[in-house]
């Protein structure tokens, strides 16, 4: 059984419905048209590349191979909700960061996106610094755009930025493979964040009947925060 949060197991914490920011409150931009959204954003602009598309695959594809302890690459990519570009140093005084690779499309990500919110508004309250990144190609998939995003966001409340990685070099920095992809850092001290935990969110698939936990993030995230150790054997996304 997953280790608890105090006395709530990782179901009472998806099933809470207190939404703790860790993040101050972001202004919204309304992008309404792709027009508008390229005045505001032109490095936004989904451009056709002349080589062939990088694409991160729904889950259906196993997660790459990266060793515990390996550092978070650099990143610094827009919010499209916002306008904001986000950075790794704007997390750094958290003692861990969770990065999601996550799309607007993929059924895995639809599956468990409230769940999702739920988890992250609960851990973020804890001292959880929170991020997620769309890497997938617009030209394969328009409706992951930065528009799109943008309306995702606000939709579904979401209370971390969500970053549009349009060169997909985050992507590839990372090792991400699939969506969603769970990659959970911890630091000591000054030491830079290091690679505590990737894996699954729990059990559960769209097509399974599984109940959604959060279990086996809600440990790692418990673990990491409490300074305990995680097993090193850990269940990535796999294929149905």
């Amino acid at each position: 059984m997953a280790a608890a949060v105090g006395n709530l197991s990782p179901a009472a914490i998806l099933g809470s419905v207190a939404a703790a920011r860790l993040l101050p409150p972001r202004s919204t931009v309304s992008f309404k048209t792709p027009s508008l959204l390229t005045r505001s954003l032109p490095s936004l602009r989904p451009i056709r590349p002349p080589g062939p598309q990088f694409q991160v695959r729904a889950a259906r594809t196993e997660s790459g191979s990266v060793s515990l302890g390996f550092r978070a690459p650099y990143f610094e990519l827009p919010e499209p909700l916002t306008g904001k570009v986000w950075k790794l140093d704007d997390f750094e005084p958290y003692p861990a960061l969770l990065v999601m690779f996550i799309c607007n499309h993929c059924p895995f990500v639809k599956h468990l996106k409230k769940d999702i919110v739920k988890l992250t508004n609960f851990y973020m309250g804890k001292g959880l610094a929170v991020v997620a990144i769309s890497s997938n190609s617009t030209v394969t998939h328009p409706q992951d755009g930065p528009q799109f995003m943008a309306e995702e966001a606000k939709l579904f409340n979401y209370p971390f930025p969500y970053l549009f990685d349009e060169s997909q070099d985050v992507a590839r920095a990372f090792g991400a493979v699939c969506t969603p992809e769970f990659f959970l850092f911890k630091k000591d001290g000054r030491r830079p964040f290091e690679l505590f935990y990737r894996g699954r969110f729990d059990d559960s698939r769209p097509s399974n009947n599984v109940p959604i936990t959060g279990r086996d993030l809600s440990l790692a995230i418990d673990c990491a925060l409490s300074g305990q150790q995680l097993s090193s054997v850990q269940k990535p996304r796999i294929p149905l």
